[in-house]
C-alpha cells in the first residue's frame, strides 16, 4: 500500500489528486513539514475503526418479527419519595 505525503498547498491546489491517491493508501498532509492529517478512502477508514455501530443500532433488532415490547415483561417498582428531615446541628 503506497503512502503518499503531499504538503498543505499541494493538498489545498490538488483535492482531487489527493482523493485519487488515497483509493491506492493513505495521504500524509504536511504542515511546515510535520504530518498534521492523514486521507483515507472511506472503505479504509471503515476497515481500521471496524464500522461500529451505535448501541441503539445494535438493540434495534431490525429483522425481529415481534417487537420487543410484546414479550419483555417490565414493571419498576414503585418508590415514595419524601422530604428528609433536616439536621440542624
Amino acid at each position: 500500500m503506497p503512502i503518499t505525503t503531499l504538503s498543505s498547498r499541494e493538498f489545498n491546489q490538488d483535492a482531487s489528486g489527493a482523493k485519487k491517491a488515497a483509493a491506492n493508501g493513505p495521504v500524509f498532509i504536511t504542515d511546515r513539514g510535520q504530518p498534521r492529517h492523514v486521507l483515507l478512502s472511506i472503505e479504509e477508514y471503515r476497515r481500521l475503526t471496524g464500522d461500529r455501530r451505535s448501541i441503539v443500532d445494535a438493540l434495534a433488532q431490525p429483522d425481529a418479527e415481534t417487537p420487543v415490547s410484546d414479550f419483555v415483561e417490565f414493571e419498576p417498582p414503585r418508590v415514595a419519595i419524601g422530604s428528609r428531615p433536616a439536621d440542624f446541628d
